[in-house]
């Protein structure tokens, strides 16, 4: 460079034109190896972002995405005093498992008065059920007695008619016999008149005639008395027939009202029965036990504290069915389908599983949250929503049993094939 300058300068001192002269070989060629260096870049870069445009075509990702899981509360049913304790923060449980005691005491007390009044409904029963069969035989007893009693007093009313016809006939009899005597006494009296009799026949005709006149009132008060015993046998006659009508009406009440005492006795003993297992679970309530494996968090029993009914003791995280929810922007729904294969990076593993996608959210947060937004109104900014995805792992996995419910995810959704 420096030897260039002095010709330079040597020319225009010597006051002549200046010579252009040509380029060495080695500028030429670092020249054209830049170029070529930039020329393979600028491909690599190409390269590189064909892959990348490529690659985004066919996945989704998201980094709002965390491990979901089902957390337990456990509460309890009853209320009562905390004795006993049997877990801690983070220990695993399984199903079943103790995990706190309630007083029971109080309990098993209302359990034995239920089963003491249950066995005394029973008794009622007992006693109450063979009154309906007693009713029975005394029903059949009373109308058959009812029957008796009317055949009896009616079969007097015939004897007693019988016996008004007999005493009329005699009546009868007696009347004419009677006009037969007057007639012979007044006969008699017209020849005793003339002396054509003895005073001695005159006297036995005359005695004949009081005697049949006699006779008469005599059957008259027959046929008097027998009426008023017929009257008599049909009164009882028509109260042998009340007095059946009234078995017969009241038989069947009687015997439901025996049957509804019977039924009604076996209503309480069935109320009782409730009485019974509902003391009997709620002794069992005493005892809290795991419904579901897991660990235990968010522990709040101690022993001594009284709990209400409903009151939260702890919360057991489900670790054996966890999924991953992840919030995809609207605009990245149109391709993602169930069934659709997912890589999961769990950032506190550090870790990639397999998954595929479940479901897609039926709304986005916004609508789902506490406060909706309100985009009636003037002051409308249109901001691009996201929807819950759920997304479930392959089963089976290595690492599986690590991971809990919060972990940030960042899942990757394969939308083309």
């Amino acid at each position: 460079m420096s030897s260039v300058l002095q010709k330079d300068s040597e020319a225009q001192s010597g006051g002549g034109a200046p010579k252009t002269e040509a380029a060495p070989p080695s500028a030429t060629r670092g020249r054209a190896k830049a170029f070529a260096i930039f020329f393979v870049v600028l491909a690599i870069a190409a390269v590189a972002g064909f892959f990348y445009w490529m690659h985004i075509r066919q996945f989704e990702t998201t980094d709002d995405a965390e491990v979901d899981g089902h957390l337990n509360a456990i509460s309890s049913r009853i209320e009562g005093t905390v004795t006993h304790v049997y877990v801690d923060d983070n220990q695993v449980v399984k199903a079943n498992d103790p995990l706190v005691d309630l007083d029971p005491r109080d309990y098993q007390v209302a359990l034995d008065q239920a089963e003491a009044q249950l066995a005394q409904a029973r008794t009622m029963i007992f006693a109450q059920q063979p009154n309906v069969p007693i009713t029975q035989v005394q029903n059949v007893t009373n109308i058959s007695g009812g029957e008796a009693d009317l055949a009896n007093a009616q079969a007097a009313l015939a004897t007693a008619e019988r016996d008004v016809e007999t005493a009329k006939a005699e009546l009868l009899e007696a009347q004419a016999n009677n006009e037969k005597a007057q007639s012979d006494l007044e006969r008699y009296k017209t020849l005793i008149a003339k002396e054509e009799v003895s005073k001695q026949e005159f006297d036995a005709v005359a005695s004949t005639a009081k005697a049949q006149s006699a006779a008469v009132a005599a059957a008259q008060g027959t046929v008097e008395s027998d009426l008023q015993i017929v009257n008599q046998k049909r009164a009882q006659v028509a109260q042998s027939q009340s007095r059946l009508a009234q078995y017969e009406r009241n038989a069947p009440a009687q015997l439901a009202v025996k049957r509804a005492a019977v039924i009604s006795e076996q209503a309480a003993a069935k109320t009782e029965e409730v009485q019974v297992e509902k003391a009997q679970l709620n002794l069992g309530y005493t005892k809290i036990t795991a419904p579901i494996g897991g660990i235990v968090m968010k522990r709040s029993a101690e022993v001594g504290t009284h709990v209400a009914a409903g009151q939260q003791l702890l919360t057991i995280a489900q670790l054996d069915d966890l999924w991953v929810t992840a919030n995809f922007k609207e605009t990245q729904l149109r391709n993602i389908r169930p069934k659709q294969k997912a890589v999961l990076h769990v950032d506190a593993l550090n870790q990639d599983f397999q998954g595929y996608v479940d479901d897609i959210g039926g709304a986005t947060g916004a609508i789902t949250s506490v406060l909706p937004p309100e985009n009636a109104t003037g002051n409308f900014v249109k901001v691009v929503q996201r929807i819950p995805i759920r997304i479930r792992f392959n089963k089976d996995q290595p690492g599986l049993e690590r991971l809990r419910p919060g972990m940030s995810v960042e899942p990757e959704v394969r939308v083309m094939d």
